[in-house]
């Protein structure tokens, strides 16, 4: 009997234990709507705050570009896919780069710099701001490739889907985007606008319900230097189509992309992921390299078609800034339930400053956001903009991460989207939504 008391307290304590480890780990995900959280009256206070500085001056627009090539000399982990496990690239299929246009106008400059990686890590963003001119801004993005290099996250998750850890790698990106936002800085000329806006419904899906909306726009913008024509292109389709068992270095479709548009008429080009969460890529090939040719051929193809819309800004202003976005506590989520606690989050995947990022030339506002942005939040977004006289560019991965913002209703989708990649509570849709929408708001304003 006093066994069995004994070995009934045993047990008890365990279980006692037990309880207090998983009440220290999880917690229940909190629904309180948005407009009542402390975070939503913070972003209301800043951008009440916010004063824009007006227009450049009479000053015209100039602008530059370069490239630098961003291909280690030896192989280095992929980042992408957790099932690769951290495995290097076996070969380089087409190497990769950051490129960057430079924009001045008075003694307004800004930088937009976009690199063949899967995001504009965090790190490397803080890097590049320690050693850059303080007068110029920097509006960051990324074509998302799978197939990139990684090793430039010292984080679990980081090392779970960027390889092991190597600080040289972050090094050489920050030296490597400085170097090209010098270059393309040297010489600016003047520069005249144009902004096309381009319908392709055949190379995108909605990733997360077979045959619901996509979001099928390529938004550009065209910079015309005497003699010479470059261009900013961005779409929604994820650049997925290689899959985790490729093995090569490589940009995916969008550098089919460029590589094409640099062929047929243009000087420089540039690609940045639009709007991807939710939407994917068509594959259709026999392989992934087919597929990924057809891909950014077809993205090409519409580019150099007949523009849905087009707009000519000739000697735009040129406004630009930064802004802290606050979010919800983080708190990854387990189901539909339970998530983990915000110490838990920050153990796993770090402490990462989100913040949005402005661009505004004439009538183009181009939003950077820290995540992958849903495209099905684009359109009640892009036409609240046209009725405000503007043309939005949404982008994401600018050098803050977030996760995946969908829309709302799918928040409790059991899907890879909305459970694995949703860490900071329900209502990002609408909050995200909401701080686009301020931000046209105050670059509407007279």
């Amino acid at each position: 009997m006093k066994t069995l008391k004994k070995a009934g307290i045993i047990l008890l304590s365990i279980v006692l234990v037990l309880l207090v480890i998983v009440a220290c780990l999880v917690t229940t995900i909190d629904r309180t709507p948005y407009k009542d959280m402390p975070y939503y009256g913070e972003w209301k206070k800043q951008m009440n705050e916010l004063v824009i500085s007006p227009d450049s001056g009479t000053d015209s627009l100039k602008a530059g570009w370069a490239k630098e090539n961003i291909t280690p000399e030896n192989p280095v982990p992929l980042a992408g896919y957790g099932a690769r496990k951290g495995k290097s690239y076996d070969s380089v299929h087409d190497s990769i780069y950051v490129r960057t246009f430079f924009f001045k106008k008075g003694t307004q400059k800004v930088a937009v710099v976009s690199a063949d990686l899967l995001i504009l890590p965090p790190t490397v963003k803080v890097l590049v701001e320690k050693e850059l001119d303080k007068d110029i801004h920097v509006y960051y993005g990324a074509i998302h490739s799978h197939n990139s290099i990684g090793a430039w996250y010292n984080t679990l998750v980081g090392r779970l889907f960027a390889g092991k850890y190597d600080p040289e790698i972050e090094n050489f990106l920050a030296r490597k985007i400085l170097l090209s936002i010098k270059k393309a800085a040297e010489n600016p000329q003047n520069a005249e606008l144009r902004f096309h806006k381009d319908i392709d419904t055949a190379d995108i899906r909605n990733r997360l319900v077979e045959g619901d909306p996509v979001e099928p726009f390529i938004r550009s913008l065209e910079i015309r230097t005497p003699g010479k024509k470059a261009i900013l292109c961005t779409y929604a389709a994820h650049a997925t189509v290689l899959n985790s068992k490729t093995i090569q270095l490589s940009r995916d479709y969008p550098g089919v992309l460029v590589d094409a548009l640099e062929k047929d008429g243009y000087d420089f080009a540039m690609y940045m992921s639009g709007a991807v969460a939710s939407m994917g890529p068509i594959e259709k090939g026999t392989n992934d390299f087919e597929e990924v040719s057809r891909e950014g051929q077809n993205i090409k193809t519409e580019i150099l078609s007949e523009n849905e819309k087009e707009a000519t800004l000739i000697n735009p202003g040129l406004k630009a800034f930064e802004i802290e976005l606050p979010l919800r506590k983080p708190s990854p989520r387990l189901n539909q339930t339970w998530a983990l606690r915000p110490w838990v989050f920050r153990w796993i995947f770090g402490d990462s400053p989100t913040h949005v990022n402005v661009l505004k030339m004439g009538s183009v506002v181009m939003v950077g956001l820290p995540c992958d942005f849903s495209g099905e939040l684009m359109k009640p977004l892009d036409e609240y903009a046209s009725k405000k006289g503007l043309n939005l560019i949404i982008t994401s991965f600018n050098g803050g991460y977030a996760g995946y913002i969908t829309a709302d209703n799918r928040f409790d989708m059991n899907a890879y989207e909305t459970i694995t990649m949703s860490w900071f509570g329900p209502y990002n849709g609408a909050y995200f939504s909401e701080a686009v929408r301020d931000v046209i708001d105050k670059l509407a304003v007279k």
